[in-house]
């Protein structure tokens, strides 16, 4: 099955058609690690995460590079604000980010590269465009001279009188151009910084994806990935400068953007009050209810974060788990994904569709409780992310408490110690007694469902 992809560079869907069929290799702008990550950045996380699961299950070998940017002005601030050393700040932010994308099943990549351990192939970078004629060195800085390249701008689509007036470029007087962009820049004694022939100094941002890419995927690889508001100037800028270091036409073959991120219908903002980590939503719901809310629309919408929005979500993945709560053990050795999920997913990503074809396949699976409707129901979520959990846990997770979390008042222990006092007062024929209890833990949030197998519960 062929996939086809929307290329941004081109504006339109293309079949996908790698440059080497034995090693798919794809790059996708990762987090810099100054603070915990919010919802915005969890979106191509997911959306990329799932395209590599595709690519995987098409190509014998996938190699996924996801960068960590832990050298940025951002850090630099937030150590001055905090009193805390960089370091310290990039290595817990860092780890916070793993704990957190691992709960949204996100597989870790082939390579994970760290800005701060490629300073050397940035300078060698830097230095190579420099030779080319494509950078000069100004006042302690080294900057790329913006109109030394035809068709800058062609990844945004304007040109570059456009480019710059809708843009805040930085006014400098070492630039030649107002639209050259830094390469390398002085450090002073306070700011992180490595020697290099242009001074102490520290890279620029775009620089740092260009040198880290073309060390783990060659000067020319399949899929770019990130957010679109990365196309200018993050990845316009990534393309003239690896362009015209390695004196190719193009960088990356194909380019994938997802759509940005509004909360009810506004742009997330901490001064509006409508910023939320990772953490807050996981603290919510499961892992995987926010990544099925995430793929409920297509990667390249815009996607509006409603509350209602997200308990849809961990409603239906409630129905999908009790789906396969209903059904006896598999074994998954040869269990494949339906074709119809993969075809979704091979046109251009579409996971609203695939999910309309896993919501067909659990309504085959509650008729027939069919152990290869199962196999093939679990192996297509998989696919996208999702059915990871004990199915008994999921219905048992706890949200974090709170005034509005009714369900997190009791523990396990002591809900199934209640669901055994219903049992043993139903035998003894005390109905009122087992209707009481049933009241109880409902208004604490405790759904009781009575099976031939006895008493199931979930937290609601």
């Amino acid at each position: 099955m062929r996939l086809s992809v929307f290329n941004t560079m081109s504006r339109k869907k293309e079949e996908f058609i790698p440059l080497d069929e034995s090693n798919v290799r794809m790059y996708v702008c990762g987090p810099t690690v100054y603070d915990r990550a919010h919802i915005g950045n969890a979106r191509p996380i997911i959306v990329f995460d799932t395209l590599y699961r595709l690519l995987k299950h098409l190509y014998p070998k996938v190699t996924y590079v996801r960068n960590i940017t832990d050298v940025d002005d951002k850090i630099i601030k937030k150590s001055q604000e905090s009193g805390e050393p960089i370091n310290v700040i990039t290595e817990k932010t860092t780890n916070y980010f793993h704990e957190d994308i691992a709960e949204l099943n996100a597989l870790s990549p082939d390579v994970e590269p760290r800005a701060t351990a490629h300073i050397k192939d940035m300078i060698n970078l830097v230095q190579r465009l420099i030779d080319r004629g494509y950078a000069y060195e100004a006042m302690g800085h080294v900057l790329f001279n913006v109109p030394k390249m035809a068709n800058y701008g062609r990844l945004s689509g304007k040109s570059l009188k456009d480019l710059i007036a809708g843009a805040r470029v930085e006014v400098a007087p070492y630039k030649q151009d107002p639209a050259d962009f830094v390469l390398w820049k002085p450090s002073d004694e306070n700011q992180p910084g490595w020697d290099s022939p242009w001074g102490y100094g520290r890279p620029g941002w775009h620089l740092e994806c260009s040198a880290m890419s073309s060390k783990y995927l060659g000067e020319t690889f399949d899929i770019h990935g990130g957010g679109e508001d990365l196309i200018f100037p993050h990845h316009e800028n990534e393309i003239a400068q690896s362009c015209c270091a390695f004196g190719h036409d193009f960088y990356a073959k194909y380019w994938m953007h997802n759509g940005h991120l509004m909360v009810n219908g506004v742009k997330m903002s901490k001064s509006l009050g409508n910023f939320f980590t990772i953490r807050e939503i996981l603290d919510k719901v499961p892992g995987e209810a926010f990544r099925f809310f995430v793929l409920s629309t297509h990667f390249r919408q815009q996607l509006n974060w409603l509350d209602e929005g997200l308990k849809a979500a961990k409603a239906t993945m409630d129905k999908f788990y009790t789906a396969l709560r209903n059904t006896p053990d598999v074994d998954l050795s040869d269990a494949k994904p339906d074709e119809a999920v993969v075809e979704a997913l091979c046109d251009d990503l579409n996971t609203p569709k695939a999910i309309a074809a896993l919501h067909a396949i659990a309504t085959e699976l509650n008729k027939t409780k069919d152990a290869e409707t199962k196999k093939k129901f679990l192996a297509s979520g998989h696919l996208m992310g999702l059915f990871y959990w004990d199915v008994e846990k999921w219905f048992q997770f706890k949200p974090a408490a709170n005034e509005k979390t009714t369900g997190a008042s009791l523990s396990d222990e002591e809900i199934n110690e209640l669901i055994q006092k219903r049992a043993d007062a139903k035998k003894a024929k005390d109905y009122a007694t087992a209707d009481a209890i049933r009241k109880d833990l409902a208004e604490k949030g405790i759904v009781i469902e009575d099976t031939p197998n006895g008493a199931q519960w979930k937290r609601v």
